[in-house]
């Protein structure tokens, strides 16, 4: 172990390969027409990697379709597949962001998950997907 190795260090290295439910996506009928999607929930759980506790998160997700629009049933079956993971707030952001792209190609896509607070301390997050 280095010197200064952090408590965490390792209990993410594999997060980009955690198995989740496909999300699902329809065709868009107005791909030529910009307009915005908003998604949102307040029922969003994981687990803290370290202390094995809930956190729970308010999620909104905008996003501009272009051929693809996400299936929202889809969607809130792979968030509730967070419920018993244990992954960093900032990693739990980016690979919902990451997924949202890759099933639907968006014209453009932002991610804010603001954290409920733990120790006094709340956490948002946000990502921007330009491509």
């Amino acid at each position: 172990m280095r010197k200064h190795a952090s408590q965490y260090e390792g209990l993410q290295k594999d997060i980009r390969k955690l198995k989740l439910p496909k999300l699902e996506s329809w065709r868009n009928q107005y791909p030529d027409k910009d307009y915005t999607i908003r998604l949102e929930t307040d029922e969003f759980t994981c687990i803290c990697p370290k202390t094995g506790l809930p956190d729970f998160a308010n999620i909104f997700i905008d996003y501009r379709p272009s051929k693809l629009c996400m299936e929202l049933k889809s969607f809130k079956l792979y968030l509730s597949q967070f419920r018993n993971v244990g992954i960093f707030h900032e990693h739990v952001t980016c690979r919902i962001l990451d997924d949202l792209v890759a099933a639907t190609k968006p014209k453009w896509a932002k991610i804010r998950a603001e954290f409920k607070s733990r120790g006094g301390i709340r956490t948002t997050i946000e990502r921007e997907y330009t491509p």
